[in-house]
């Protein structure tokens, strides 16, 4: 087997570039010190309905127990944020429109990262011969910004996503744990957060209930994504035009101003979710929505939770006069009769909040 030393990890971070990927870097599979931390975190309740961050236990944060025989976990990062998308900002202030995370206007990242992360392996295995390995992204049990982080990757911010000094924080995470006794990186990124805590105030739920320690419960990307009975009334309201997660918390931090689009060609926006109208999306079929997003992550949601969210967002319009309020209104209940007695019961808030 070759030799794991420096010379292997430069050859490592040129494949790694060739596949997409920015250098990665070499952790160890110890997590010691971010275990405490989930654990608090979940004795808090702050997971809510995420009822898969507490059912495998320690796995989470010792890697081993996931697969038993991992020495080194690689962390790598992908730039994401599509280069032509319109302005977050001018979409946040037309409340026709709906706010869909940039993660998610493109292709869904998991399938092509993991493929990445494989053929990396391939790279890998050509120099080195066979190892045992399990590639990783958003996909199993891993605390992967713990990881990326103690791989010197970047620091947690204040709004728990990781952020690199001089490259913000709009790329997903992958890993590979291997068995591979490799070389760990020394060299750990300080945290830069200082005293800013934009991210704590620009957020419309106060989910950030204190610095590093973000309630899923009140977070829009919980409440949009991962919750799937009523969005909670005190919520609805200012949750305002997100259907599909928020970024509005990495909008505000500074460090992202040295972010770089991405010009991987998957992530490029799709169907015109940077900036689509509500009323239309609202009127797609299921059938619609299936078909325009296949091979997106907004597809795992389902068809119903898609118009609950959309339900709310229609709420939230600013109608311009009579005329405007009566499109939105009877949008809603033309659609009423077709849906499940939840996403009824978010048209009916919905038709409130447009006659107050």
């Amino acid at each position: 087997m070759k030799k794991l030393d420096h010379t292997f990890i430069e050859s490592l971070s040129g494949w790694a570039s060739q596949l997409g990927f920015q250098p990665p870097k070499i952790t160890s599979a110890d997590l010691g010190k971010h275990e405490q931390q989930l654990i608090n975190w979940l004795d808090k309740g702050f997971h809510g309905e995420m009822d898969y961050m507490q059912r495998h236990g320690t796995m989470r944060s010792r890697p081993t127990e996931l697969e038993p025989n991992t020495i080194s976990v690689i962390s790598v990062r992908m730039d994401y944020f599509p280069p032509h998308a319109e302005s977050i900002k001018s979409v946040l202030t037309n409340s026709e429109l709906g706010l869909v995370s940039r993660y998610a206007t493109g292709r869904d990242y998991h399938k092509l990262i993991r493929k990445r992360l494989q053929k990396l392996v391939d790279k890998m295995q050509e120099a080195l011969g066979p190892f045992g390995y399990r590639v990783f992204t958003d996909s199993a049990p891993v605390l992967e910004k713990a990881l990326a982080e103690n791989a010197g990757l970047g620091w947690i911010g204040k709004h728990t996503n990781l952020i690199n000094k001089s490259s913000g924080s709009w790329f997903f995470l992958g890993e590979i744990y291997t068995d591979l006794p490799l070389p760990v990186n020394q060299t750990k990124p300080t945290n830069h957060c200082g005293s800013c805590r934009a991210c704590i105030d620009v957020c419309p739920t106060q989910a950030i209930v204190a610095p590093y320690q973000l309630d899923a419960r009140r977070c829009i990307s919980y409440l949009t994504i991962e919750l799937k009975s009523a969005i909670p009334l005190e919520f609805r309201k200012a949750i305002g035009n997100h259907i599909y997660g928020c970024d509005d918390c990495q909008l505000v931090c500074p460090w992202n101003r040295f972010s770089k689009p991405s010009d991987e060609k998957d992530f490029e926006v799709r169907h015109g979710l940077d900036a689509p109208d509500l009323l239309d999306l609202f009127a797609w079929t299921e059938n619609e929505f299936l078909t325009r997003m296949e091979g997106s992550a907004i597809r795992r949601i389902g068809y119903m939770q898609w118009l609950r969210n959309i339900a709310v967002a229609i709420g939230n319009i600013k109608a311009k006069d009579e005329k405007h309020l009566q499109r939105l209104m009877q949008t809603l209940k033309d659609r009423r009769p077709d849906v499940t007695p939840l996403v009824q019961e978010h048209i009916d808030w919905a038709l409130g909040e447009l006659i107050e």
